[in-house]
């Protein structure tokens, strides 16, 4: 299926929330999770609109760390604070923005729709995994996703994401703006947004291919309390790292 018509169909769904409708029809969405018969070595079997999860070569998160290439290129984001509206969809905590904030790299533009958080992170750095990524979730005019993922490690407490903390959803819940709360996205990113770039995939079913990777080198912090409470929300909800099957992981120079 073509990310365009996935977006238009379901757009719940690139939003990565649980309540997307099943494109293919009447019949309830398979249900998956990230332990058990229906985590992610099952992800490709539990549907036919899943099968990229099991048969696709590329997929995401990837491990970085030693790149193919260095390139003197860098993302530039201009993120507009905004209301807070935020979800548990049953998988994630989720905050979604009003339009005008954008990402941009090389000659492509995208418009910022949510960012989404995994713990532990879904991504490995030389072997390393980080307590918990924020994955910022973009789209172009043609339907074409770009994610800019943020990397945490524990450290000073984070007053932006404290925002977010205090109002998550225990439980899973419809989305629901915060009144009388401005969040900023910008103020999640390292001051340096030299990333790891490479083409890669959703990294929750239905796996679709064709997202265009972005990782920041540079990681921000969260307290260990900060963590830790969007832990016991959202569980350990990392889908492992896939092989790279020859793809290239280029590194943009500081």
């Amino acid at each position: 299926m073509k990310l365009r018509s996935l977006f238009l169909l379901a757009p719940a769904a690139l939003l990565l929330t649980a309540a997307s409708p099943n494109p293919g029809g009447n019949h309830a969405k398979p249900h998956w999770t990230y332990d058990g018969e229906a985590g992610p070595e099952h992800w490709g079997e539990l549907s036919e609109d899943f099968k990229a999860c099991k048969t696709g070569r590329m997929q995401s998160p990837i491990e970085l760390g030693v790149a193919d290439v260095e390139a003197k290129f860098a993302v530039r984001v201009a993120y507009r604070p905004g209301p807070l509206t935020v979800v548990n969809n049953g998988h994630t905590i989720q905050a979604t923005f009003a339009p005008g904030s954008t990402l941009s790299s090389g000659i492509s533009r995208y418009k910022l729709l949510q960012v989404h958080f995994h713990t532990p992170s879904e991504e490995v750095v030389y072997g390393i995994s980080y307590p918990m990524v924020a994955h910022f979730v973009h789209i172009d005019y043609a339907g074409n996703l770009a994610v800019l993922g943020v990397l945490f490690e524990e450290g000073a407490h984070n007053p932006e994401l404290e925002k977010l903390v205090k109002a998550a959803p225990r439980k899973e819940s419809e989305p629901e703006t915060v009144k009388g709360v401005t969040f900023d996205p910008s103020k999640l990113l390292p001051a340096n947004l030299s990333v790891y770039r490479y083409e890669g995939s959703l990294t929750t079913p239905p796996c679709t291919e064709g997202v265009r990777w972005h990782v920041a080198r540079q990681r921000v912090t969260a307290s260990a309390a900060q963590i830790a409470a969007l832990h016991a929300i959202m569980g350990d909800n990392a889908r492992p790292v896939q092989p790279i099957y020859g793809r290239v992981l280029v590194a943009g120079a500081d």
